[in-house]
């Protein structure tokens, strides 16, 4: 039976403290008010207030990561008390809580990627489907011609009486004889198989279908004054599209295939059904938008680095804390990145990117095997890494 805590806070008291170790529960406010920030956030956006039936802690908690912001007691304070192990079974008893908090996640997410595009590129996107045009145009220049494919036929379908009608429609007419594209419409078909460098949906699109990866990798990315930042790598195992489908709101964010992909989809008929029965793939949904959320927190602080060196090397760095690594001296981490992969994470202006490529392979913490990142001892480099960000906080 499923036995919840009740847990007071008074008034100026700490509930969490940004930095410190992985938590294994979080609060479910049931009284007061508290205030959420994040150490050296000169931009206000981590900050906010919350109150009756908000909760606090459930990132930290539900990743298995450090706390990502501090929290303290407006008021007198009453939460009940939630521990990971717990959560499956909350679901089961009040499925409506378990969608609150993901409705949340998916909510803040759409947020903190406006607020990190804002950041890393100094610039936000208008999000209308004439954007779609751009996102075409970008890949088309840089002669990824099966993504510019996919992306001028959603542009033209959403944009019938676009400014950029007849250019889109010249240019999907010269590309699509020669195409891989796939999926130009949505089907019933609950399994989808894309190639490599094929696009799954573009920036801007309406669509309701949420993914979940079988096989290979998926790149998620945002397209700004032509510049392309990548904003995850997904794998195995991992969930994306769920905020189109959660908030019925335009693609944040384009999906695109780094490897051959096999993809499993949810729209919103089987995703009610899986609520309803499958509390373990909720508990899995709420993870992975905990990690992803974590993510993001973290990417604030390499956004706020100016030196490319430092945000190249900071940005390996959360590659390993994501990774959960138990770190010790000499502890290997081989990633999947190419050092472009990694200074396009990091949204690094392309004029800037040759420097900073060039002084990376130089740098002592890193080499370079098959064009893949080696990290040869981790926990050195994330010490370096937190003390580029200590140092840029102050």
């Amino acid at each position: 039976m499923l036995q919840l805590s009740f847990v007071n806070f008074r008034k100026d008291s700490y509930l969490v403290v940004e930095g410190k170790a992985e938590s294994d529960r979080f609060f479910i406010i049931q009284s007061g008010k508290v205030r959420c920030y994040k150490a050296g956030d000169i931009h206000g956006e981590a900050q906010k207030m919350l109150g009756p039936g908000d909760f606090v802690g459930v990132i930290p908690c539900m990743s298995g990561h450090s706390q990502i912001e501090t929290v303290t007691a407006l008021t007198d304070v009453t939460g009940i008390s939630v521990r990971r192990d717990q959560y499956p079974e909350l679901i089961m008893h009040n499925t409506p809580v378990a969608m609150k908090i993901i409705r949340t996640f998916a909510t803040r997410m759409r947020s903190m990627n406006e607020t990190l595009t804002k950041l890393t590129l100094n610039n936000v996107v208008d999000d209308t489907p004439e954007h779609i045009f751009d996102v075409a145009d970008y890949y088309d220049e840089a002669g990824q011609s099966d993504i510019a494919a996919y992306a001028y036929y959603q542009y033209l379908k959403a944009c019938p009486e676009g400014i950029n009608f007849k250019k889109a429609e010249e240019r999907f007419i010269r590309l699509k004889p020669h195409t891989h594209a796939v999926y130009f419409e949505s089907t019933p078909d609950l399994l989808r198989v894309y190639p490599k460098d094929t696009m799954i949906f573009s920036e801007s699109q309406s669509g309701p279908d949420m993914f979940i990866i079988q096989e290979g990798q998926v790149k998620i990315t945002k397209v700004v004054n032509g510049n392309e930042v990548t904003l995850a790598m997904l794998k195995k195992g991992d969930m994306f599209g769920e905020m189109a489908l959660l908030e019925n709101k335009p693609r944040s964010a384009s999906a695109v295939a780094h490897e051959d992909c096999r993809l499993m989809v949810v729209n919103r008929q089987n995703f009610d059904q899986m609520v309803a029965t499958q509390p373990q793939l909720i508990a899995h949904l709420t993870t992975m938008l905990a990690d992803r959320l974590w993510s993001m927190y973290r990417q604030l602080d390499n956004a706020n680095l100016r030196d490319p060196l430092q945000k190249l090397i900071d940005m390996l760095a959360l590659q390993i804390e994501k990774a959960k690594m138990n770190l010790t001296s000499k502890t290997q981490y081989q990633t999947d990145l190419s050092v472009y992969d990694l200074a396009n994470m990091c949204g690094i202006p392309k004029e800037q990117q040759m420097e900073g490529i060039f002084r990376l392979q130089k740098d002592s913490h890193i080499k370079i095997f098959g064009g893949k990142i080696l990290v040869p001892d981790c926990l050195e480099l994330v010490k370096q890494a937190a003390f580029y960000r200590k140092q840029n906080n102050t």
